[in-house]
């Protein structure tokens, strides 16, 4: 499986809705008295709450994406307040503005890319002191040489890649060009809703910088809704964590049960069990396990007739079909047993992996001999009257027991004889 099938717009999408939001809010000029006062405390209210919430749930890396565009949303409100205040801008504004479009990019692109690898504490405090030290750096040389620093910052090094349009010095623009090459390369290589979300907001600050001075409370509105990304990244992460399986990617137990209980009056239910799938780990190890178990779990991701795929644990999975009979089931059911039962696994080491489908289609093509092939049994049961959700489930489980009396790789329904059984050998009798 390539990795692009793993990226999915619902990992952007509410970073998306975030920045969209913030767009608009900050291009209307005229707000009540209460936006006004909302807007000067929302920072540091999404930093407290967010913060804590990152904290609770060891979430460091997230926490100190936090505080950095925080301290940087600091440091440039106290010049906007003194602009709003007096009509002009302070003596260390251009130094303290070029700083924070210099770190910014550095420390937000550091603090996303650096994963938490070592014990927790360790990590706590190597991020403190990389924050600490190019803070103080910063500070110690603003307040030593602001007018050497200040002419360093603004000089313009590349004269043929200098364009009137651009806002901000020019040392920013490659800085947050390679966070950005950096944060993608992240995201193409582990697809997750925060890394997505951390691409969206090094935009956002990317677009704030050169409107600090322009639009009002664009820095409270933006350095507001990229800490807001980043906090509901996490939530996001974290219903993934406990609604769906990290080995398939399919919804998992709870997210099932939920499910049960919104279903209406005509549904069907299936229980869907990998054969001899101890035989698979003995022989081949747990690792082509996992694989047959990938592959299940995508074959029944596709499953038609209206019908939505769960990991019910170890082997099993469960086909939820809502308002539907029997009968309109039997044929999805059987058709993505066939397709699974035609699919033959080619047996490869995790470095031997293909690089995209065409290259896996074509090893499947070619000798058999390390290539095994996965069948699976399937039960089936429809909602009848005065039955619940769990005892229709129950039924399923009993008809998937009858299926694999019946010799495995069938569909049998509840009540069905063996003889009865949907097999690829032959129709229903």
């Amino acid at each position: 499986m390539s990795r692009s099938s793993a990226v999915r717009l619902s990992h952007f999408l509410p970073s998306l809705l975030l920045l969209l939001a913030g767009l608009a809010v900050a291009y209307v000029r005229e707000l009540n008295v209460f936006f006004t006062s909302l807007f000067n405390v929302l920072p540091t209210l999404v930093l407290l709450l967010g913060g804590a919430y990152c904290a609770v749930y060891r979430r460091q890396r997230e926490l100190f994406l936090m505080v950095t565009v925080y301290i940087a949303y600091f440091l440039l409100d106290t010049q906007t307040d003194y602009y709003r205040d007096f009509g002009g801008v302070r003596e260390d504004a251009a130094v303290v503005f070029h700083l924070c479009c210099l770190l910014l990019p550095v420390l937000y692109g550091t603090f996303a890319a650096w994963q938490e690898r070592t014990h927790l504490f360790q990590d706590l405090v190597a991020r403190f002191a990389v924050l600490l030290a190019v803070g103080s750096v910063a500070l110690a040389l603003e307040q030593s040489y602001p007018q050497a620093v200040q002419a360093w910052l603004a000089e313009i090094r590349w004269p043929a890649l200098h364009g009137a349009w651009m806002s901000l010095i020019q040392l920013a623009y490659p800085l947050f060009l390679a966070a950005f090459v950096l944060l993608a390369y992240q995201y193409w290589r582990h697809p997750r809703p925060l890394h997505a979300a951390q691409l969206v907001g090094l935009l956002g600050l990317f677009w704030m910088l050169p409107k600090t001075f322009i639009l009002p409370f664009t820095l409270n509105i933006m350095c507001s809704q990229v800490m807001l990304m980043i906090a509901a990244a996490v939530a996001h992460e974290a219903y993934q964590m406990a609604f769906r399986d990290e080995l398939t990617g399919l919804p998992g137990r709870r997210a099932l049960n939920e499910r049960l209980q919104r279903l209406g009056r005509n549904y069907v239910l299936a229980m869907s069990d990998v054969d001899h799938f101890k035989k698979f780990n003995d022989t081949h190890g747990h690792d082509v396990g996992d694989q047959v178990l990938r592959l299940v779990a995508s074959k029944l991701s596709k499953i038609g007739g209206g019908g939505r795929a769960y990991r019910y644990g170890g082997e099993e999975f469960a086909l939820v079909f809502a308002a539907r009979s029997l009968e309109e089931c039997l044929p999805h059911l059987e058709e993505i047993r066939e397709a699974i039962a035609s699919y033959n696994i080619q047996l490869r080491n995790q470095d031997s992996r293909p690089l995209d489908d065409q290259q896996g289609r074509q090893r499947r093509s070619g000798a058999s001999a390390c290539s095994v092939a996965v069948t699976v049994s399937i039960g089936v049961a429809e909602r009848l009257e005065q039955r619940t959700p769990e005892e229709v489930l129950k039924s399923a489980d009993q008809a998937l027991y009858s299926a694999k009396g019946a010799g495995r790789n069938c569909v049998m329904a509840f009540g069905q004889s063996r003889r009865g059984a949907v097999r690829m050998e032959g129709a229903t009798d």
